[in-house]
């Protein structure tokens, strides 16, 4: 079998240092840095002919700079005569822009995909994008995964906890449904919606609440947290409907702009995220946030994809 290596950008290291030892080997030497004018230059300080190569890469803030390290990285490995290349994207960017809902407007989701495989990858593993049908941007194969697997433990954890306190899984919007369905089958608690009417970009106001939360812990569960305005006004609603108190779990702490203000100064609890992107201190701002390793998932999937073996069982 072809050899196996990991190779990280810049963007989070941990993750990477935490997958290579997941996997029991050291993480691939290469140099990425930049030139005075700011060019990404990036140089792969060992042979990859013929390897397995995995480059791992969260495309979070600063987005543009961290995108443009993965397709240099992925350009380098492609000229250096890597057999396969799988670029490993614990968050990718642009996702929101992925369809035409204004005049004149771009699919910046489509883009970014077409970028990544002209850059060289041969195969992207990625964990909960924006929408599943992202899949269908790229013409390479993908495996989406889902962050349940990581999230789903604490869930567990405090609902065997609650005593005769109930739970109700609450979903941000129609949107997140799907999702929200999948936590409350397996923790098997009831299942609510916030009914929102989104004014502008990072902007949301909620209008109602679809589902009993009298009296229970609501959990509102979303792909990501960015500016934090869905997640807050979402604690405020459930509160005001009854709720007992409010929790927030998403895979992706974006966190950006009054994301921290909003949450120190929200009705939740608690907020319980992935590593997918680094906090770099965030966390110590808000004594609310609680993270939880995306690696151990990851890993198991670098594992399977390059033993040949199914992932199947990590989609969940």
């Amino acid at each position: 079998m072809r050899p196996v290596k990991v190779f990280s950008g810049n963007a989070n290291i941990p993750v990477a240092l935490e997958i290579s030892r997941y996997l029991g080997i050291d993480l691939g030497e290469a140099t990425v840095s930049s030139f005075s004018d700011g060019e990404i230059r990036v140089r792969i300080d060992e042979n990859v002919r013929g390897s397995d190569v995995f480059v791992i890469q969260s495309l979070s803030d600063p987005v543009n700079n961290n995108l443009m390290e993965l397709l240099v990285m992925l350009d380098a490995l492609k000229r250096a005569s890597a057999k396969r290349i799988t670029a490993v994207l614990p968050y990718y960017a642009y996702a929101r822009q992925d369809r035409k809902d204004q005049p004149r407007v771009p699919i910046t989701a489509k883009l970014v995909a077409d970028l990544i495989t002209t850059a060289g990858a041969t195969r992207v593993l990625t964990l909960d994008l924006h929408t599943g049908q992202l899949q269908g941007f790229f013409n390479i194969p993908v495996d989406h995964l889902h962050g349940t697997p990581v999230l789903i433990e604490p869930l567990r954890k405090l609902a065997q906890g609650q005593g005769d306190e109930k739970l109700v899984l609450l979903s941000p919007d129609a949107g997140g449904v799907e999702r929200t369905r999948a936590f409350a089958k397996r923790l098997q608690v009831p299942l609510a919606i916030i009914d929102k009417r989104r004014e502008g970009p990072n902007q949301s106001q909620v209008m109602n609440i679809i589902g009993d939360v009298v009296g229970r812990t609501a959990i509102i569960l979303d792909d990501m947290i960015d500016t934090a305005g869905t997640i807050t006004h979402g604690a405020t609603a459930a509160i005001d409907a009854g709720a007992k108190r409010v929790i927030a779990v998403a895979t992706h702490a974006v966190l950006s702009g009054p994301a921290l203000e909003r949450l120190n100064k929200s009705m939740l609890d608690e907020i319980i995220v992935t590593n997918s992107i680094p906090l770099r201190g965030k966390e110590e701002i808000c004594s609310k946030i609680r993270v939880y390793s995306v690696a151990p998932l990851l890993g198991e999937a670098i594992k399977r994809i390059h033993e040949e073996e199914s992932v199947s069982s990590l989609f969940i």
